[in-house]
């Protein structure tokens, strides 16, 4: 089961930055982007620990689709925020699968 892992490290880069990036470009009207950006940093580091073994991240995943409802991207943000909408949604059916 070392699909999760190897899908967040491959995006791991990118995620760390859009991350930071719209929690400064969208937390003002957005503030869900602080909880989706701690959430994530968790995951990685749950990640990072686990090595090649699989992660417990079923509550990271759980949080992650309340706080974004479900992944759905606000009508009034950036490619970069939907980018991150969808990274993590993809990470989750990965990992839900």
């Amino acid at each position: 089961m070392a699909l999760i892992n190897d899908y967040l490290n491959t995006n791991q880069e990118k995620l760390a930055l859009y991350t930071t990036a719209i929690t400064r470009a969208h937390g003002k009207n957005h503030p869900e982007a602080f909880d989706v950006r701690e959430l994530y940093t968790k995951i990685e580091a749950k990640v990072k620990a686990a090595g090649t073994d699989q992660p417990n991240l079923v509550a990271e995943f759980e949080q992650l689709r309340e706080v974004t409802d479900h992944y759905t991207v606000p009508g009034d943000v950036c490619e970069t925020y939907e980018a991150v909408y969808k990274t993590l949604e993809e990470a989750d059916r990965i990992y839900s699968a």
